[in-house]
């Protein structure tokens, strides 16, 4: 199921959305996005970062939430936007983080949201482990090493980790560390 919002072109117009909006028919999850209100369960927060961002990119806490390398639970969608664009005034529960152009597609992913059709851009595991220690004052230090360790244990290979570690500033020595430290 697809978002509509008001420059849509879907042959509804803005006074019919609205008027579906009000008796029901349609559910709004933020402002300028309409789902039908029968639509299946997602999650909205996903959905809101990639209409208003086309680039949204899942990354740090929540991308290792994402693929159950953590055991906390982020209070908000964490998402990277390249650096220099302007950040979304969103309603939803979104933690906008600024990445170098240079280096925002390196690991990165799409996925579809689940039960939509929309897509939304994920840092592999690698790269979120790698950005987890670059940004270790917003993550943790403990948090990075915890799901370094669990990925490990699932067979993650270091040579693959190191390799994008070393393409980020301030990520290859922390890194390095924390796989010596692990072996």
């Amino acid at each position: 199921m697809r978002a509509i919002t008001p420059s849509t072109p879907t042959g509804t117009t803005r006074s019919a959305l609205y008027r579906g909006a009000k008796s029901g028919q349609w559910q709004r999850i933020a402002r300028g996005i309409y789902l039908p209100a029968d639509a299946s369960p997602m999650d909205w927060d996903q959905m809101e970062a990639s209409i208003r961002r086309s680039d949204a990119t899942i990354c740090l806490l929540s991308a290792l939430a994402h693929y159950d390398l953590t055991d906390t639970i982020p209070n908000a969608l964490d998402v990277a936007i390249p650096r220099g664009v302007r950040t979304p005034v969103t309603r939803g529960s979104i933690r906008w983080h600024h990445f170098d152009k240079d280096t925002f597609n390196l690991g990165r992913e799409d996925m579809l949201i689940p039960g939509s059709e929309q897509i939304i851009g994920i840092y592999s595991p690698e790269r979120t482990i790698a950005d987890c220690f670059r940004l270790r004052s917003i993550v943790g230090y403990e948090t990075a090493r915890d799901a370094t360790k669990e990925w490990l244990r699932r067979g993650g290979k270091p040579a693959k980790l190191m390799h994008i570690a070393s393409q980020l500033p301030r990520a290859e020595s922390p890194v390095l560390n924390a796989l010596e430290f692990l072996a």
